[in-house]
């Protein structure tokens, strides 16, 4: 499930409410956990993603502490940090794995209509929960990829003691076809996939300021 962003690549996941979704409760997912558990051994953990899995924290809460597993969170830019469920659950995973998608207001609101204000804050609470934090960063050309707020993504994160890895996410078009199979807009109709040339320069800005950078 997902509130549409213009820049997902997967269109089958952005609705809150499908026909198609499954119900399953918390208790059934661990017996299913708990079958892979030969696989995962001690090596291993469970990732919550999506879509925006924050929107079920209340749910994910029980799994996370029973699942007896190292437990790591994908959210994406809409989460509300002050809520106390929130809160719990970032605090029950051992890793955050954070959607950046613009540093700039107006940008991230014209990329995703939503302000930046309460992913920054996120990104701000998981820092001073000093807890281990990945961000993604999706280079989208003629929509994340001005070099003037590269720069001040990566100096505003370079301070951050508890950031771990920085993943750059080039534009691709591989995701297309779901659009038609859907009947849905494609709101990036037209736009060129990331050249790797353009990921090696973002790259570049990125590696001046912070560590572990890499193009996935």
């Amino acid at each position: 499930m997902f509130i549409s962003l213009r820049l997902l690549s997967q269109p089958d996941s952005q609705q809150i409410n499908s026909p198609t979704a499954t119900q399953i409760s918390a208790n059934e997912l661990l017996e299913k956990l708990e079958k892979q558990r030969p696989y995962f051994k001690n090596d291993g953990g469970i990732t919550f993603s999506g879509g925006e899995p924050t929107l079920q924290a209340k749910e994910l809460i029980p799994i996370c502490k029973k699942s007896k597993q190292r437990a790591s969170i994908l959210p994406s830019t809409l989460a509300e940090p002050s809520t106390q469920k929130l809160v719990e659950l970032y605090d029950l995973c051992d890793l955050v794995m954070l959607d950046v998608k613009h540093i700039d207001a107006d940008w991230h609101k014209k990329i995703t209509k939503h302000s930046n204000t309460t992913v920054l804050e996120n990104a701000a609470y998981r820092e001073a929960s000093a807890k281990d934090l990945w961000l993604r960063y999706v280079l989208v050309p003629g929509w994340s990829d001005q070099i003037e707020y590269l720069e001040q993504w990566a100096k505003t994160f370079g301070r951050y003691k508890t950031l771990k890895k920085v993943q750059i996410l080039p534009y691709h078009h591989l995701g297309n076809h779901k659009y038609k199979e859907l009947g849905i807009k494609n709101p990036l109709e037209g736009v060129p996939a990331t050249t790797q040339a353009e990921a090696q320069k973002a790259k570049a800005i990125f590696d001046t300021y912070l560590q572990n950078v890499e193009i996935t």
